[in-house]
């Protein structure tokens, strides 16, 4: 297998392990000690950990929480992700209580490899979508 799909797969199984399945676990097993997340959603750490808590908030929420990947294209050392995750609001999340209701996030990531592990994030979730399904704006 060459780098490059090497380094898809890595992302893959970082998204499908963190997001869709629930394993907190893998923040360990696909990202660096030294991981940096440039665009850190909900208000999270910059770092592994906030990762892994990005993961629980959406776990907890939304205990169904999928992703589905529509384009995986990668050059060298970089992975650029775009994808739709839903999930049905069960938990409360960013001080809204469960509605019962799906809702979706769309967006897009870009990883940078290393190693075999993910040492960057840059990502545009469209937030403003999620929180109008939300009702928060």
């Amino acid at each position: 297998m060459s780098t490059t799909e090497r380094n898809k797969t890595i992302v893959r199984d970082l998204i499908d392990g963190l997001f869709s399945k629930g394993d907190l676990g893998a923040v360990d097993t696909y990202l660096a000690e030294d991981f940096v997340n440039h665009d850190p959603p909900f208000g999270v750490t910059p770092d592994r950990d906030g990762m892994r808590v990005a993961g629980a908030i959406m776990r907890d929420a939304f205990p169904d929480w999928h992703s589905e990947l529509h384009q995986l294209v990668a050059e060298g050392d970089i992975v650029v992700e775009r994808f739709t995750a839903s999930g049905t609001h069960r938990g409360e999340v960013m001080g809204v209580a469960p509605t019962g209701q799906e809702v979706s996030l769309r967006g897009i990531n870009i990883f940078r490899l290393r190693d075999d592990l993910v040492v960057e994030r840059w990502g545009r979730l469209d937030e403003l979508g999620f929180l109008r399904q939300l009702g928060r704006a």
